[in-house]
């Protein structure tokens, strides 16, 4: 069976050593998370996981269901990136020179879309959201200059079709 990547999307309590347990699922199976995203959910007082990795379905099946042996999940999905729809955010620490002094890097600003959060007297940071392609592009297009310090996001997503967490939660 081929590799592809995948997203797992856990529903669960806040408990101490979840993530720990989580984690230690993927290292029994020699399989490397790529992305990890942790936040609250549309649910009060439910986590979501998003946990991005390379796999086969069937495996991506099976380790679905070892998480949901987990005391504290009360449901997990997997899904493709066609399934999903997904974003990743970056930050951008830049010498403050360059934005006045470089028009190159005002135009890769505003064919990014990249968003200026902050300028200062040494360092302005730029914001970008979207796919990882596109991070990248622009995170290639700014190394030139000098990038001061890098930071990307988990992925976060939301599936195509409905998981019906809410309805499961009712019962």
């Amino acid at each position: 069976m081929e590799q592809r990547k995948f997203t797992i999307s856990v529903y669960s309590e806040n408990h101490l050593g979840l993530l720990n347990r989580i984690s230690g699922i993927f290292l029994k199976r020699h399989i490397n998370i790529e992305s990890l995203t942790v936040s609250e959910s549309e649910i009060e007082d439910v986590s979501r996981f998003i946990i991005v990795i390379r796999s086969t379905e069937e495996n991506v099946k099976k380790i679905v269901g070892q998480i949901e042996k987990q005391v504290e999940v009360i449901k997990a999905y997997f899904h493709t990136n066609d399934e999903t729809i997904y974003r990743e955010s970056a930050l951008f620490k830049i010498a403050s020179d360059l934005l006045f002094d470089e028009r190159q890097i005002q135009n890769i600003i505003k064919e990014s879309n990249a968003e200026i959060v902050t300028v200062a007297r040494d360092f302005f940071v730029l914001s970008k959201s979207g796919r990882r392609s596109e991070i990248q592009g622009l995170y290639d297009k700014l190394k030139p200059f000098g990038i001061m310090q890098f930071v990307r996001s988990g992925r976060i997503s939301v599936s195509k079709e409905a998981m019906n967490i809410s309805e499961l939660l009712k019962y």
